[in-house]
């Protein structure tokens, strides 16, 4: 659990894959039960933002793990926490950040099908690929800026005649709403996660496995008290008891559902953060873009949710993007390769 930025290669994309699977059940599941929240009768915005970092807990049990495991090997001298003041400090501004992005994004979705939702955060990619460039100084190919602009493109097409799929009894007001909330939740995101690799690149100390869950750690823990703030001010904890129990699917089901809302945004901020120690937050941005036919998918099936023509444009504009992306990392990982052979140093023949 140790694993250094410039580690083991193998440890390396163990940890890339294990991030993605976190990723996509965090992507696909936390729109879909925060949008079950909604439509079944739970009306706190802010409460529904508190839950997408209220897990944050749950990053203290493989903490414990690997510390005892230290412990076993190094002795009493052991230290429970690696994260150094400045780090710190930094991890603290970004949850203060991602807690008003939690915010724009339940709002969001509180008003907006989960299609068509999903959709618009795919706009996050331009986003994320322009504060990459401009904090971390990423490098693109012609592969990258062509998916970064098909999605982009993607997204945008949903502004066409997108209030076809207004859930009934809203208003052209709140649906818009909604709509740009959503969209300056996709912005905000696109920002943080270059700032997390900033952070990383920034710390003057090694940066491990165990040490991002303790960054990812502090981030949900002050997200989470920015969001416990607008929910004293909203009073929605007086709130929550009545709710559950109006809840059309029942007290007991309505429990069951934030507490799983919890779990499953955990993975996916776990998985984004993880995603950007083994690559790059580029990468985190892709993936999450590639993950949206699948939470298109699921949206359709479970909430029977329209699927018009635009959403069927951008759906196909986001999978061409997704494609084009991988394709040139495949042609670039290969023209590297190749490269790294014909700088070889041939073995000189000793003489006879």
């Amino acid at each position: 659990m140790e694993l250094e930025a410039q580690g083991n290669p193998a440890m390396n994309k163990v940890f890339l894959i294990l991030s993605c699977i976190l990723l996509s059940i965090g992507n696909c599941g936390g729109p879909l039960i925060m949008r079950l929240y909604f439509i079944h009768g739970g009306k706190r915005v802010w409460f529904s933002s508190w839950l997408e970092t209220g897990g944050w807990p749950i990053i203290l049990f493989p903490l414990i793990i690997t510390y005892l495991n230290r412990r076993a090997k190094q002795g009493t001298t052991t230290k429970l926490f690696f994260m150094k003041p400045p780090l710190l400090i930094a991890s603290a501004v970004i949850g203060i950040i991602t807690g008003l992005d939690d915010y724009l994004y339940a709002y969001g979705v509180a008003r907006l099908p989960v299609s068509t939702s999903s959709l618009i955060i795919a706009s996050q990619l331009a986003f994320t690929a322009a504060f990459a460039f401009l904090l971390v100084k990423q490098k693109f190919t012609s592969y990258s800026i062509n998916a970064v602009v098909l999605l982009t493109i993607g997204a945008g097409v949903l502004a066409l005649h997108t209030s076809n799929d207004r859930p009934n009894g809203e208003s052209n007001k709140e649906y818009f709403a909604g709509f740009f909330m959503t969209l300056g939740a996709s912005a905000l995101y696109g920002f943080v996660l270059p700032l997390v690799e900033l952070t990383y690149k920034k710390a003057k100390q090694a940066i491990t496995y165990s040490l991002v869950m303790e960054i990812q750690m502090v981030m949900s823990l002050f997200a989470t008290l920015f969001c416990t703030i607008g929910m004293l001010i909203n009073k929605d904890f007086q709130a929550i008891p009545r709710e559950a129990r109006a809840f059309e699917l029942g007290e007991t089901k309505y429990y069951v559902v934030i507490v799983w809302s919890a779990i499953i945004w955990q993975c996916f901020f776990m998985g984004a953060v993880g995603i950007i120690f083994c690559a790059s937050s580029l990468l985190s941005g892709i993936v999450i873009a590639v993950l949206l036919p699948m939470t298109e998918i699921l949206a359709v099936i479970f909430f029977r949710e329209k699927f018009q023509a635009e959403k069927g444009v951008a759906l196909a504009l986001s999978l061409w993007g997704f494609v084009s992306y991988f394709y040139g990392e495949i042609k670039d990982d290969k023209k590297k390769k190749q490269i790294l052979i014909k700088t070889q140093v041939p073995q000189d023949i000793p003489n006879p």
